[in-house]
């Protein structure tokens, strides 16, 4: 996209050094390594809002998709970084990120002093803390900043951000998440922003399997299942999980929003703070069961709102294939 590409010198590739730290070419230029479902997200929001882009992935067809969006291939995530005022990370685990900024290669190898890593992985609280710890000493400035919403959501830039880090830093990355979020908050030190995120997901997982348990009765008891969600929307219970995945329950269109393999990487993460802090983690540890035999019924790779399955089969309900030209599509009744 010709628009998108104005003004990309700013993030052209270089070497550590040739930009001086605050200079002009550096204050719209972002690094960014994962280009996921959250990363072209990301993408297509940084580059609409001005900002010019050098991004690193692992899988090429993702390059090829975000030099297609405008932005600027790097061979590698220390060439993302070079020149960069910010990188931005959005990869699947803590073990990930580690790789991506110590590993050969990484963003450390490219990185001048007094670059702001942001991380929206969706990370262990520890790890992320440890990590910031590490960058200090190499004079690597690190948030983490994870984002709740899910990546529909975030094409339409209706995201927040909740991040841990030292307030100057956070202010420090406003119009970076300005160009891609509604919102943020400074949740506290390092490693807050990790922990709100999965307090977050944790609501969000108990509100999902709610609604897929209601809709199961619902469904078996021979309801109007329109009509079902549309009440369950406009009543006192209505969420915007409802808005996002009741419609995908009730039609079974599990295209993939994210991957129930990454709901069930980050329930297990929420019950390991359960424990570190000494809380009960009740409904939770369901949500985690279900996952878990969602993920080994072979629904990895489905949308995470593909627990309706699970609850199906257990109901006696049959399987619903999940071939496009078996489904109907979703209208609310007149």
């Amino acid at each position: 996209n010709p628009a998108y590409k104005a003004g990309l010198t700013g993030c052209a590739p270089g070497h550590a050094g040739m930009i001086p730290a605050g200079g002009a070419q550096m204050q719209k230029c972002v690094g960014i390594v994962g280009i996921g479902f959250m990363g072209q997200a990301f993408t297509a929001n940084l580059l609409r809002a001005g900002f010019s882009l050098r991004g690193f992935d692992k899988d090429s067809g993702r390059m090829k998709e975000f030099q297609d969006q405008g932005g600027i291939a790097a061979s590698s995530a220390a060439e993302a970084a070079r020149g960069a005022r910010w990188v931005l990370t959005s990869l699947p685990n803590s073990a990930v990120v580690r790789e991506a900024v110590f590993g050969p290669g990484g963003i450390a190898e490219g990185a001048e002093r007094g670059l702001l890593i942001t991380d929206a992985t969706t990370s262990r609280p520890e790890d992320s803390a440890s990590l910031a710890t590490e960058l200090e000493d190499r004079g690597i400035r690190f948030l983490d900043a994870a984002v709740s919403g899910t990546s529909a959501m975030a094409w339409k830039k209706d995201l927040i951000v909740v991040a841990g880090g030292k307030p100057e830093d956070f202010e420090a990355c406003r119009p970076l998440f300005d160009g891609f979020a509604k919102a943020a908050y400074h949740m506290g030190p390092v490693g807050s922003g990790a922990l709100a995120k999965l307090i977050i997901n944790l609501v969000l997982d108990c509100n999902r399997l709610g609604l897929a348990e209601g809709l199961v009765l619902g469904l078996k008891a021979g309801l109007n299942m329109d009509s079902l969600l549309v009440a369950l929307k406009e009543g006192a219970a209505g969420s915007k999980t409802m808005d996002q995945k009741g419609a995908k329950m009730i039609y079974a269109d599990y295209t993939p929003e994210s991957h129930l393999t990454t709901a069930l990487k980050d329930v297990r993460l929420m019950l390991e703070q359960g424990q570190r802090f000494g809380v009960p983690m009740l409904l939770t540890s369901i949500f985690a069961q279900i996952a878990q035999i969602g993920v080994e019924s072979g629904y990895a790779k489905y949308d995470s709102s593909s627990i309706m399955e699970v609850l199906r089969q257990m109901a006696g309900l049959p399987t619903v294939k999940t071939d496009k030209e078996e489904r109907q599509p979703f209208t609310q009744p007149e």
